[in-house]
């Protein structure tokens, strides 16, 4: 793909979709965490992924209180994404390497969210440590799964929380783990 228009696609695209599978996993990540539904954030993310999850959840039942119809519908799309940018790019990809493609894409989006969520509540508290938003307590409610055992095992030193700091390296180390599990269900086809 080279020139202005085909690279501007492909940027508008991936922007679209980014953005969209962004919403439907921050709000399946909030639901599963029962995170404040009356949150401003909530009822934004809510707004714009109700059209297509409403009809899914239909045909879709959730499993053990997580919404499946999410999961899929992110899958679909980021199935759908690369399927278009293989395509603008005059390649082609076999069914099973788009699906596993999209999946550890998934999984690496998910992995970032944490963490991005993380390095906002360190800054925050640096920051303005006692001020409360809603954005911060959303942010708080939807890292906690991955904060609390580790808050759970490590103590504070001399006031100094350390948990986010572990937080950030296992989820690094996750990330870079990302394209070898790919590299390894593909070799499975």
């Amino acid at each position: 793909m080279t020139g202005y228009f085909p690279t501007a696609g492909a940027f508008l695209i991936t922007f679209v979709f980014g953005f969209y599978i962004l919403s439907i996993m921050l709000r399946f990540l909030l639901q599963a965490v029962r995170a404040d539904f009356y949150n401003p954030l909530s009822q934004f993310l809510v707004k714009i992924t109700n059209p297509p999850l409403r009809p899914l959840r239909r045909l879709i039942p959730g499993l053990g209180g997580l919404d499946m119809a999410a999961v899929v519908l992110m899958l679909a799309l980021q199935m759908l994404e690369m399927f278009i940018l293989a395509w603008l790019a005059g390649a082609s990809m076999h069914p099973w390497v788009l699906f596993v493609f999209a999946l550890t894409e998934l999984l690496s989006l998910l992995l970032y969210v944490f963490l991005f969520g993380i390095l906002i509540l360190v800054v925050v508290s640096w920051i303005a440590p006692h001020a409360h938003n809603p954005i911060t307590g959303l942010v708080r409610q939807l890292t906690a799964p991955v904060m609390r055992p580790i808050q759970r095992r490590l103590p504070v030193f001399s006031g100094l929380d350390l948990s986010p700091l572990i937080a950030l390296v296992v989820l690094n180390l996750l990330i870079m783990a990302i394209p070898y599990l790919r590299a390894s269900l593909i070799s499975l086809m």
